[in-house]
């Protein structure tokens, strides 16, 4: 059985290079009023955000290997909105 409509992530359809795209928090008016945080600000708290989201990767595979997809999409969600918030407030 073939199908006419292209996978989305196949070679002929490549990901929009677009910052908004990849990160849909730039988004969001809030995202230029956090990049307008005092530099010691957004230092720590990308740092902060960045062990959120490491933290948070480890629990998704860990529940994971537990057998508990629920959990694991939910910190894997976790972890991705973390590094979104962390590579908005680094820049």
């Amino acid at each position: 059985m073939s199908s006419s409509v292209p996978s989305p992530f196949s070679e002929s359809n490549p990901r929009s290079t677009r910052p908004e795209v990849r990160n849909p928090l730039l988004r969001l008016p809030t995202a230029q009023r956090i990049r307008d945080l005092p530099d010691p600000v957004r230092q720590n708290l990308a740092q902060l955000l960045r062990e959120l989201a490491h933290d948070a990767r480890g629990r998704a595979e860990s529940s994971w290997r537990s057998n508990k997809a629920p959990m694991a999409a939910y910190w894997k969600a976790v972890s991705v909105y973390a590094m979104h918030l962390h590579r908005i407030i680094r820049r």
